[in-house]
């Protein structure tokens, strides 16, 4: 019996036209997208329906820790599937309790209960409710420089141009962070940074009144806002201050936890534990929607007689509860985390810094494991950002060279897989050095 014939692969052409007439891309004016065409990927490398490879430096959206098709990962969705492929969040399945144990057992002492949500936005949003319920308090204060999500309370706790036309959340306050290079507190050092930007944070809380706050809420790492790694000090000054007042301290951790800056969570490189940790992305890079908040068990025990209300249909999903199992049991016996310290450290640092020395196009260098930013200017002296139409030169020249980048703002985002080799980096680097050459 013949096989009926199989369906002719789509052109990429094909594939943007059925985009373009069904799909509503988020973050965007529809009119003029063309988007890259993607059909498959493996490890740090994804390809179109034409045979087009790219190596993939942005991590899709800084999620894709462990890399593209990782088959463990697979497997372990796949092996799910045939057991039960859903199943509702008030019942108990084995999957779903062992991915929450699985994370806590990278977690701070103290720490032993996870409230699974469909990603980081929901993630930081429960969070700031479990914060304002367990305190009784109801401002949250977030910086300037950061993203926490789009969701009510969540894109306005963020401090960027996203939050302004979404702003319909009460009680949300922001805060200067700490950022060397384009300081707002006229410091000289790491340290005179640490120390202004822990001033503005605790006059800020008594001029709010600090029994109206609930939560400090500070990405560990702040991200999209341009990997600006905070100072010696600083996190555990916001520690101390929290604790002063008798505020929770909240850290997202959603693009920056298991192993995106060569540790299981940023915040362990800097001295500090906090309340709640919120999670996304790195917990199983993507291949099932997923978040969730890591509880302090002080905050876990508030509900124990006490209805938490909150709640969503696909909350613990089993099939996203296989994935993070398998992806976290497949970091920790291939040494994945160890690899993203390493290749920061002996690979993509020295690369950096190469470049650096040779482009005067680039003002800064910043980051840890597989977590960097190249921010670029037109003037060194001036440090004057490099124009957006310059920026749109660079991406294009990455993209033609065949390296996805991250580009925000006027910032080169260099965030591979943490599974990226150091043959891969020494490919990328030649690319970055040819089309900064451009400029």
């Amino acid at each position: 019996m013949n096989s009926a014939p199989a369906s002719p692969q789509p052109s990429n052409a094909d594939t943007v036209a059925l985009d373009r007439a069904h799909v509503f891309h988020s973050w965007s004016a529809q009119g003029a997208l063309k988007p890259l065409v993607l059909e498959g990927g493996l490890g740090s490398t994804v390809w179109d329906n034409e045979g087009n490879e790219y190596l993939d430096f942005s991590s899709q959206l800084v999620n894709i820790n462990i890399g593209h098709q990782h088959p463990a990962v697979i497997a372990g969705i796949k092996a799910q599937a045939d057991i039960m492929a859903t199943v509702a969040p008030a019942h108990a399945i084995n999957i779903r309790g062992e991915a929450a144990r699985k994370i806590t057992d990278h977690a701070p002492e103290g720490m032993n209960k996870v409230f699974f949500t469909n990603g980081g936005a929901d993630a930081n949003e429960n969070a700031m409710r479990m914060a304002r319920l367990h305190t009784g308090r109801d401002k949250i204060i977030s910086r300037y420089r950061s993203y926490h999500g789009n969701t009510g309370s969540a894109v306005v706790a963020t401090g960027d141009w996203r939050r302004i036309p979404n702003e319909y959340a009460r009680a949300h306050v922001h805060v200067f962070g700490p950022y060397e290079y384009r300081s707002e507190f006229w410091s000289d050092s790491p340290e005179q940074e640490a120390e202004r930007a822990l001033h503005h944070l605790e006059r800020t809380i008594q001029a709010e009144g600090a029994e109206s706050i609930a939560a400090i809420l500070l990405e560990s790492i702040p991200g999209t806002a341009g990997v600006l790694t905070p100072p010696p000090g600083y996190m555990a000054g916001v520690r101390a201050i929290a604790d002063k007042y008798g505020i929770l301290l909240i850290l997202d951790e959603v693009m920056v936890g298991f192993g995106r800056t060569g540790h299981w969570f940023a915040f362990e490189a800097f001295d500090v534990k906090p309340d709640l940790i919120t999670f996304a992305k790195g917990v199983n890079s993507g291949y099932i929607p997923v978040g969730g908040v890591i509880i302090s068990d002080e905050i876990a025990a508030t509900f124990d007689e006490r209805v938490f209300p909150g709640g969503l249909t696909y909350s613990g999903h089993p099939l996203a509860a296989a994935s993070i199992v398998a992806s976290i049991t497949a970091m920790e016996e291939e040494g994945i985390v160890e690899n993203a310290a390493m290749i920061g450290r002996d690979h993509i640092a020295p690369g950096l810094a190469a470049l650096a020395d040779k482009h005067e196009c680039i003002g800064d260098v910043r980051g840890s494991g597989v977590f960097w930013a190249l921010e670029l200017v037109a003037n060194r002296e001036t440090r004057e950002p490099l124009s957006a139409a310059d920026m749109g030169k660079v991406k294009g020249a990455l993209v033609k060279r065949g390296l996805l980048p991250f580009i925000a703002d006027n910032r080169i985002h260099v965030v591979p897989p943490a599974v990226v080799t150091a043959e891969e980096v020494a490919r990328a680097m030649a690319i970055y050095d040819e089309a900064l050459s451009e400029l």
